[in-house]
């Protein structure tokens, strides 16, 4: 697939454990690869609706009449299959992160490859850019930001060179920020450094973070009784969340215990972690960080 290609195809799938006649959505639509194979072991009464905010993504809608292609950010994902009249589902898949054509298409900003405005919005749609976060953020805030999202230890030093470039003129594309922070990319590490900065910057353009949290606390109320949560994620702050709520149904602290002991989470774990084979990385680069995990109600 040239858009975009399924990274974990199988073995997502295969996680949902399909009913023939079950409902189930993909909330990251992107080039379609997962929703083809969730359609193929679908038969005629089953049903899948996908999401994906990307106006790009649009082009890739599949023509098949139990499928419905729905245009808006997954932290909807229970407002919007209500108005479809759905209240619970048999499955949901999530491929977070980037698709490739998002990297690919050099207009986007998503890439330290291309020269390109800063943008990076998943959403055309929204009002926050890449270049906004770039040229009117605090230096406090593009330094929390830097350091949450990036991982970055220099953090502060990072936004305080991009305060005082663009006090002289605004920053405007990918190579004007590379060149601002060049003295903090050593040549063998700024692919690394820079595909962090990237990250953190992007995270919170899309809020990313925060999306995912929504996505999650909806789940429990959202599954059916041995409906599956399949989720793919590619970077440490995403698994830790998607982990955490996995195990306590928490993002934070630990989950309260009755008088026995015992704790109330809303999901459990399905099998061990699933990560992907040294064939599939040499075959697709982009799935070397991919981390499966698969839970269901408890």
């Amino acid at each position: 697939m040239n858009y975009h290609s399924p990274v974990l195809l199988k073995e997502s799938v295969d996680a949902l454990d399909i009913k023939e006649d079950g409902v189930y959505v993909d909330v990251t639509f992107g080039g379609g690869g997962h929703s083809r194979e969730i359609l193929s072991r679908l038969g005629e009464k089953g049903r899948l609706f996908a999401f994906d905010q990307d106006p790009d993504a649009q082009q890739n809608k599949i023509e098949d009449s139990r499928f419905v292609l729905i245009g808006e950010n997954f932290r909807f994902i229970t407002r919007f299959l209500r108005f479809y009249g759905i209240k619970k589902v048999d499955g949901v898949l999530a491929d977070l992160g980037v698709s490739s054509h998002q990297f690919d298409a050099a207009e986007r900003g998503f890439s330290t490859r291309f020269d390109a405005d800063l943008d990076m919005r998943m959403d055309q749609k929204s009002q926050l850019s890449a270049k906004k976060i770039i040229n009117k953020y605090e230096e406090k805030e593009l330094a929390d930001i830097l350091f949450l999202y990036g991982e970055l230890r220099n953090a502060r030093a990072l936004a305080k060179a991009i305060v005082e470039a663009r006090s002289d003129k605004e920053i405007k594309t990918s190579f004007q920020l590379k060149e601002v922070l060049q003295k903090f990319l050593p040549k063998a590490k700024e692919h690394k450094i820079l595909a962090q900065i990237f990250q953190a910057i992007r995270i919170e353009v899309n809020q990313e973070l925060e999306v995912l949290k929504e996505f999650l606390e909806q789940m429990p109320q959202l599954l059916n009784t041995d409906g599956r949560l399949s989720i793919i994620s590619y970077h440490s702050l995403e698994d830790r969340l998607v982990k955490r709520f996995i195990r306590t149904g928490m993002f934070s602290g630990e989950p309260e215990k009755d008088m026995y002991g015992n704790t109330d989470e809303p999901l459990k774990k399905v099998g061990k972690l699933v990560v992907p084979t040294s064939k599939e990385i040499k075959e697709n680069n982009r799935a070397r960080s991919a981390k499966l995990r698969v839970a269901t109600l408890k």
